[in-house]
């Protein structure tokens, strides 16, 4: 099979390109001089060309095509044939782009994050305007290069959960959307007191505290790293180079639950098949399964009383001045306290998914031209009001608040919410599975449920569509019903110890 391992060998470098990208982001989210964006858009703009180039080249296509013959024969599920597969498509997705429109959009989502970081902190939508404008144009210029969809914004949301449709999202969000509603007004703990979460928690004991729930729910030793960040993030470049992000807010202790976010998506990338490592189908399929993955650790389990039976005494240790005096049952209560924010990464699981349906609908918005940019934070303010019944003081608290559009990351939203529908059924299935799972939490062990991951989600890496990795971990394809009747067990009666 000469022209298969020929195009392994072409596929390599490629991924090396991409991941030695992954990195220089990371570097300029948690270390680079803010003065050193225009370098790394440069840099970061030379590496897409160079990537895009090899992988659109008339030699990957005369060896795909060559390769697809030597495949035949092969079973479906095999590797071989997965990758020919996940190849062909990327192939005559990314054919159709001009490799000098994709890095200018590196260059331009580069050269826009330190403008947003400075435009958040004052909250100035003003200033972060035209590098918003320059985003957008290029993804309007982006679109242009197909004709085959139904929406515009199949195309942007295909870049993040492929084979998703818009119409399809839709659907499930206004399914979402019909019971979120109600019971967010039903369910809000306007009498739950959650006061002792506001006051003094130093960072650096935030940070040991953080750094010990890793080490807990467990990673491989050496493999690993945690640092600060404007906005928390998950990254790396390989299963053993995982860099977790969060941020140290000194008035309370948001990080843990971030950072058992990130651990969830930095998890994922540590159990991927090692085997298929410079390979596309060793990534992960999307980032629906990816936010699934994420949501489950952050909320699953690290919302859940089994957890913190385990390890409230440890957060007690960390910050006895703030908990010392407070009873697991109020802590829990307060956690899990459900009152609608300004902030998406704050918010309950119960008023969560409306952030996440006022950005898709929104960026729907954008894509399809009927609102203009200048306008995005009265439109963002009005969606806050209708859905969550807030005022949005500035901007900063409002439309300023994600990173994602400084990238020209158009259609990733709405695999948060995707993900977290997902999160509860995979969560379902692997207490099935496990059988005692609670009581494994009660006693801080989750080797099992690491390893139960690992088995029916990890190790498939991008061999399978994202409904497809779905429907063999859980029997079946997206549903938002054991996600909402989760919420409303428990949030339905208030939530007790």
């Amino acid at each position: 099979m000469s022209a298969l391992q020929d195009l392994k060998e072409r596929l390599a470098p490629i991924l090396d390109l991409q991941r030695i990208m992954r990195i220089l982001s990371w570097d300029q989210q948690t270390m680079m001089p803010s003065s050193g964006a225009g370098h790394r858009a440069e840099q970061m703009g030379t590496l897409q060309l160079l990537s895009h180039q090899l992988f659109v080249a008339d030699e990957t296509g005369r060896l795909l095509e060559d390769a697809t013959r030597e495949i035949e024969l092969l079973d479906p599920d095999s590797d071989d044939a997965a990758l020919i597969r996940v190849v062909r498509r990327d192939y005559d997705k990314y054919v159709r782009v001009p490799p000098e429109l994709r890095a200018e959009m590196a260059r331009a989502g580069t050269e826009a994050r330190p403008i947003w970081v400075k435009a958040k902190a004052d909250s100035d939508f003003a200033t972060f305007l035209p590098a918003l404008e320059r985003n957008i144009e290029l993804r309007f210029r982006y679109i242009e290069c197909f004709d085959d969809v139904d929406e515009p914004y199949d195309i942007l949301l295909d870049d993040f959960e492929p084979e998703t449709s818009t119409a399809e999202v839709r659907e499930i969000f206004g399914e979402l959307k019909a019971q979120l509603v109600p019971l967010i007004a039903e369910v809000r703990g306007d009498d739950v007191d959650d006061s002792f979460l506001r006051g003094s928690f130093p960072p650096e004991r935030q940070e040991a505290l953080d750094k010990s729930v890793v080490d807990l729910f467990g990673m491989r030793p050496d493999s690993w790293r945690l640092d600060p960040t404007v906005h928390p993030f998950a990254s790396g470049a390989g299963v053993d180079d995982i860099r977790i992000t969060t941020n140290y807010d000194p008035t309370t202790m948001k990080s843990l639950f971030s950072t058992m976010h990130e651990y969830g998506h930095g998890l994922y990338n540590h159990q991927l098949p090692r085997e298929l490592g410079r390979l596309p189908t060793g990534a992960p399929c999307s980032l629906g399964i990816h936010e699934s993955q994420s949501r489950l650790w952050e909320n699953l389990v690290g919302r859940s009383l089994p957890f913190w039976n385990f390890f409230y005494p440890r957060a007690q240790e960390a910050f006895p001045d703030q908990l010392g005096d407070v009873e697991l049952g109020r802590f829990f209560a307060a956690i899990n306290k459900v009152q609608p924010s300004l902030i998406r990464i704050k918010a309950d699981e119960v008023t969560y998914g409306m952030h996440v349906i006022l950005r898709f609908e929104l960026e729907q918005d954008i894509v399809n031209r009927r609102v203009e940019l200048r306008d995005l934070p009265e439109a963002w303010n009005a969606k806050v009001k209708e859905y969550l019944g807030l005022e949005v003081p500035d901007d900063a608290n409002g439309v300023l608040q994600d990173t994602h559009w400084a990238g020209g990351q158009i259609g990733y939203f709405p695999t948060y919410l995707l993900g977290t529908v997902m999160s509860v059924q995979i969560w379902e299935r692997a207490t099935e599975d496990i059988g005692d799972l609670e009581e494994q939490l009660e006693r801080g062990e989750f080797a099992a449920l690491r390893q139960w991951l690992g088995e029916h989600v990890h190790r498939h890496g991008r061999k399978l569509s994202p409904q497809e990795t779905l429907r063999r971990a859980t029997g079946s394809t997206i549903d938002a019903k054991p996600y909402l009747a989760y919420l409303d067990s428990k949030y339905g009666a208030g939530v007790t110890a």
